[in-house]
């Protein structure tokens, strides 16, 4: 008899994939040291639906942003100077990068255009955005992750106000990923992926953070946790980069379900999608593929003030 009974595994199937004629041969500076000086063609994350049900995610060696159709048709939206990381569209449309090598940036996805949001902090760039979430009241939270790690703790958490306020919420990370906070917006949960951990970041009245603490403490993998999503019964999606699932736990932590790649191990973020917000869709970056898969409660919607 097993005492503790591994949770129940939800299998994927593959929605679409990087066509051919999208993927690049060639050797980048973001490849050359985020990949161990591995040629990728493509290397896919920060995935994010509009309001017609597309699904939008970004190409970071590349500089691109692809938009996937329902139908999981690629078209590129544009293609720039920068390595966009992490995406979130707002409830209002608008489109918002972190990007690792420039900031937090605006994307239009009529015309292409690309421009700066908020870009440095007293003056100094920021490490390397990774991802960003919204509060309804249309703050903008988001992760300097960087190269920190064990071997420099020094990951940052910010938010940045609709006036226009940059204010740093936590410090020496290491190495801060994906955010996503809980319906109430009471806890922030920050995955910090080289502790192959979940941290809880209690978010005071006065919109400050207190008695950090650890949330979930995962194991093997050959990254850690990336990106995550919450859905509306509080229980939270982790994506295991380098163990090849997505975990769902309980808002107590308890395991719920384990959504199992059907091809690769790189499954580095999500998003909730399709009829009743049920699908999730998952970028595996290792094949440049988009996985779906069917869970019983649907996903938190992306809102803010603007909606």
């Amino acid at each position: 008899m097993h005492l503790f009974a591994p949770p129940p595994i939800i299998n994927t199937e593959v929605f679409a994939r990087v066509p051919d004629r999208l993927r690049k041969h060639r050797q980048t500076e973001w490849a050359a040291t985020n990949a161990g000086g591995r040629e990728l063609d493509t290397f896919l994350e920060g995935p994010s639906f509009d309001k017609a049900g597309n699904l939008y995610v970004v190409d970071i060696p590349n500089g691109r942003i692809f938009r996937i159709s329902p139908q999981g048709e690629f078209d590129v939206v544009t293609e720039y100077d920068g390595e966009p990381n992490g995406l979130k569209i707002r409830n209002d449309g608008e489109i918002f990068i972190a990007d690792y090598k420039n900031g937090i940036m605006h994307l239009d996805a009529a015309s292409g255009k690309v421009t700066p949001h908020v870009t440095r902090r007293r003056l100094e760039p920021f490490k390397g955005c990774n991802d960003l979430v919204f509060a309804s009241n249309g703050d903008i939270y988001f992760t300097d992750q960087g190269q920190t790690g064990y071997q420099d703790p020094t990951g940052r958490v910010f938010k940045y106000t609709p006036d226009g306020e940059l204010r740093q919420m936590l410090g020496n990370i290491p190495s801060p990923n994906g955010l996503v906070f809980n319906p109430e917006e009471t806890i922030l949960y920050l995955a910090v992926t080289r502790a192959n951990a979940v941290w809880r970041l209690p978010v005071m009245a006065d919109g400050e953070v207190s008695k950090v603490g650890l949330f979930l403490q995962l194991s093997g993998g050959l990254a850690g946790p990336d990106g995550m999503a919450m859905d509306e019964a509080g229980s939270l999606s982790v994506c295991h980069a380098g163990m090849g699932c997505v975990w769902v736990f309980s808002w107590l932590g308890e395991p719920l379900y384990r959504v199992q790649s059907c091809t690769g191990l790189m499954t580095t973020n999500l998003a909730y999608g399709g009829p009743g917000n049920t699908s999730v869709f998952i970028t595996e970056s290792g094949t440049g593929t988009i996985l779906r898969a069917e869970l019983p409660v649907p996903g938190q919607r992306m809102y803010s003030h603007m909606g």
